[in-house]
């Protein structure tokens, strides 16, 4: 199980990936992968520069003739981190303009080599919007986008939380480095007067890129806030704050997953000693991928079978000590330890854990919802769904931090880098083109960028449905948990499956430099893969959110209310596609109802199908079973649907100065029409769209390519990630890719003369000299 930083509140917006870095931080590359030799030719670091080049920073700090402004946004100094705009290029048509570009930007944000790629910095003078105006809406006001780079810059100048020479690290220093920063992360939040409830506690983990330790801490503590008892959180919160223990989160098992009625651990109630008893009865019981139990965890969050009087009553959570607070040895009865090399999550000791006969008091099983009375009667309050709320938690939150934030740097790397790369000659007599002016570079990004927004976009949406159904939670009122659950699984499983999908054609899209490491994008997508297994494997949860489809449609059938998001069902509206030409397909109106109209024919003639194998005598759970595939394609398709709708609900409330709006309504239509080009079989099926139509919607969405391509860099600048958090050869804000790939290469430990030619290359080579 992967580790989600969790904020004491889930946040409505958690949108921090965009943080752009400004010269003079310490570390070129913003990894550490400058040298001293680097140092030099880039300048002076921060706060050391001579008179006359802080005089010319300070002059790009100010308005000038060829500076665009935004409506009321001020400019972002470059070396002090205050707001500033871009700096429109000067036309390149003469050796003064093109010297006047290297000057101006020098001093660029990112740069790290002297001047920015004039092939780079061209993209950014035509920008059709503000730039900040839309990373602040990204962020949720100027507000918060102001205390998320004053997060960024404190964590980023802070030597101990540097990312210097990550990728030649070993598994072995990367847990220690993360531990590292775990605890100095403590003091660091002390320091700055950070606290968990504050405004930039959300910001932290963005701005360490995830790279720390004890991040199952926060799920831990997530877990108890949940589903502990006012007493409970009294005793443990205030301990697991301070880190007087360090906790984890152990439910996945050997042998069970995401069916966690299946799970084998068991706690068997000793009313003679108030006591449970926990076992891990055979292995595949054993608990088994839990962050920071492999090494780090003292406590942890158990989810096994209670059974009282030998009665089984089913799943509930338990506080269970495994290691020593004195020395950190494992305590009696418990065997852990880490699960060994994995993909990625290098930095993180993922654990196995197996217990015999471990005893722990009464009081520490969670007991808000469920509670076991010392004569060993079960009492239970709300729904026993609320056990696996926490699931629901951590589901919504991971999409945010783990999924949206490798697409957007994936998309950031390979679209500045293709804005750099030139290949081949589009016109006969000129130079090569960027690899971004051929529709072919364009159809494999341009649409994962615009997932990325549309992505966004459904977080918010779910990060709000959550704070309400949280809510009404507290109130022990459940009705939202089954809509919750549902939305969670769904676009946990839809959401996770597009973007690692759309990280690895960004990696492609980069040709041989996407392979390396040093670009960047190879850890984005080992990273993004995991998403798709952990915290429910996707099929598991498109079919859970497929069973609760399926209910609602029923009942919306037979006049019964369902959830907000399922309205739509009681609603059919059949008929054609009303689209006579092209532009048609622009007007979101038809698009959100072409796929309101697959969705609902998926969802109504999977329900007809399970019907009628049930009324032909077919068992319940073999029809279910004869219908899974369809069940998956209909859950996937409401998911859709729901992003696509969102989407142009979301457009059509913003603002439609700065540009803004009409940059996302070419985002959201492009959205909506690669979704229909690329399933087209599911539009023509029953003949809703016509084989004509669909001439229309491909020539709408070639023409969006062209449209969206003069903004492409822009709109990924937007997104404000620092050259330190994309860690990238190919992508950071200069666009200096092959010096900085030649600097960072020199780096590696492989450069160093090997024992392999002492033991093996001098023997060989010097018994052939001999022999010529």
């Amino acid at each position: 199980m992967c580790g989600i930083f969790l904020p004491a509140e889930v946040s409505t917006r958690r949108n921090t990936r965009r943080q752009r870095r400004w010269p003079g931080d310490k570390g070129h590359g913003d990894k550490g992968h400058g040298d001293a030799g680097s140092a030099a030719r880039t300048g002076r670091q921060h706060r050391g520069l001579p008179k006359d080049a802080w005089d010319k920073v300070q002059h790009l700090g100010q308005p000038t003739e060829t500076t665009p402004r935004c409506a009321n946004t001020s400019i972002r100094h470059p070396l002090t981190g205050c707001q500033r705009q871009r700096s429109r290029i000067p036309s390149q048509s003469s050796a003064g303009s093109r010297m006047a570009l290297l000057e101006t930007s020098k001093y660029s944000p990112g740069s790290v080599l002297g001047s920015v790629n004039p092939d780079l910095a061209s993209e950014r003078q035509t920008a059709s919007f503000c730039v900040e105006k839309l990373t602040a809406l990204l962020d949720g006001g100027a507000e918060q986008t102001r205390i998320r780079r004053a997060v960024v810059e404190a964590i980023e100048s802070d030597p101990v939380f540097s990312r210097e020479n990550q990728y030649f690290q070993t598994q072995n220093e990367r847990y220690e480095a993360a531990v590292r920063k775990a605890v100095h992360l403590q003091k660091k939040m002390h320091e700055m007067g950070w606290t968990e409830n504050g405004p930039e506690y959300k910001y932290i983990y963005r701005a360490l890129s995830g790279d720390v330790a004890f991040l199952l801490h926060r799920v831990f503590m997530r877990s108890i806030s949940v589903l502990g008892s006012d007493k409970q959180i009294a005793k443990w919160i205030p301990l697991a704050t301070r880190h007087q223990l360090i906790g984890s989160y152990a439910q996945t098992e050997l042998g069970h997953g995401t069916y966690l009625q299946g799970l084998e651990t068991t706690a068997v109630f000793d009313i003679a000693t108030q006591e449970f008893i926990l076992n891990t009865p055979k292995i595949s019981a054993m608990k088994w991928w839990p962050g920071d139990m492999g090494r780090s965890a003292t406590h942890t969050v158990v989810f096994a079978q209670l059974y009282i009087h030998g009665k089984c009553h089913g799943i509930h959570p338990f506080i269970v000590q495994i290691r020593s607070l004195q020395d950190h040895s494992l305590c009696p009865g418990v065997t852990a330890g880490d699960i060994g090399p994995k993909m990625n999550f290098e930095h993180i000791d993922n654990g196995y854990l197996m217990l015999k006969n471990v005893r722990i008091p009464r009081d520490n099983m969670l007991s808000k919802f469920c509670e076991v009375r010392p004569d060993g009667t079960y009492v239970r309050q709300g729904s026993q769904k609320i056990n696996y709320f926490t699931m629901t938690t951590v589901r919504i939150s991971l999409i945010s931090d783990e999924v949206l934030t490798p697409l957007m740097k994936a998309c950031t790397i390979a679209i500045r880098y293709s804005a750099v790369r030139r290949q081949s000659k589009l016109k006969p007599g000129e130079q090569e083109a960027k690899i971004l002016d051929y529709q072919t570079q364009q159809e494999k990004l341009l649409p994962q960028l615009a997932a990325a927004y549309a992505f966004h976009f459904i977080n918010d949406y779910l990060q709000e449905l959550f704070n309400r159904g949280y809510r009404e939670i507290q109130r022990k009122n459940f009705d939202m948990l089954p809509e919750l659950h549902a939305l969670s699984s769904g676009f946990k499983a839809v959401i996770t499956h597009h973007c690692t999908a759309a990280v690895e054609i960004c990696l492609r899209a980069c040709g041989g430099h996407g392979y390396s490491l040093l670009s960047g994008i190879p850890s984005l997508y080992t990273k993004i893969l995991a998403s798709c297994i952990y915290e429910g494997e996707n099929t598991i949860l498109l079919l859970q959110t497929a069973r609760f489809l399926i209910k609602c449609f029923m009942a919306a059938s037979a006049g019964h209310p369902v959830p907000p998001s399922v309205t739509y069902l009681a609603a059919v509206k059949p008929g054609k596609c009303p689209a006579k030409n092209k532009l048609d397909f622009l007007r979101p109106d038809i698009y959100t109802e072409a796929y309101q109209h697959v969705a609902v024919r998926l969802i109504s003639s999977t329900a007809a199908k399970l019907q009628d194998l049930i009324q032909s005598g077919v068992k319940k759970y073999d029809a279910w079973n004869q219908c899974t595939v369809q069940l998956v394609q209909a859950a996937k398709a409401h998911c859709h649907y729901i992003t696509v709708k969102n989407f142009a609900e979301t457009v059509e409330k913003l603002e439609t100065k700065a540009g803004i709006q009409r940059i996302m309504k070419h985002l959201c239509d492009l959205f909506a029409l690669h979704g229909i080009f690329s399933n087209t079989g599911a539009f023509l099926h029953d003949g809703y769209i016509s084989a004509s139509q669909m001439d229309m919607v491909t020539a709408s969405y070639l023409d969006l390519l062209a449209v969206i391509r003069k903004d492409a860099v822009p709109l990924v600048d937007a997104f404000d990630f620092t050259d330190k958090s994309l860690n990238s050869a190919l992508g950071s804000y200069d666009g200096q890719v092959y010096q900085r790939l030649y600097e960072w290469a020199q780096k590696s430990p492989t450069n160093k003369m090997s024992p392999a030619y002492e033991r093996y290359l001098k023997p060989l080579l010097h018994n052939t000299l001999s022999k010529l």
